[in-house]
């Protein structure tokens, strides 16, 4: 399953959920909002949002090891 974390440089919050994501071994694709005037509109005030290509899914802050456990075995 490939997972996206959408965030910014400089986010506190970025840097927790990426923190959680290690804890679980998860490795996601980090995309940087900044970087296109979409992504930045989309998630400029949600991030960090961790988001499952697979199914579009998005799981936003704040999320805990049980939480992101829970979103990545929904179908």
């Amino acid at each position: 399953m490939r997972l996206v974390l959408y965030g910014k440089e400089s986010c506190h919050l970025c840097d927790e959920a990426e923190v959680v994501l290690r804890g679980l071994g998860i490795v996601a694709e980090y995309i940087d909002i900044t970087s296109a005037a979409g992504l930045l509109e989309s998630y400029g005030i949600r991030i960090p949002v961790l988001k499952r290509l697979d199914t579009g899914t998005e799981l936003g802050w704040p999320f805990d090891a049980d939480g992101v456990t829970r979103f990545l075995t929904k179908k």
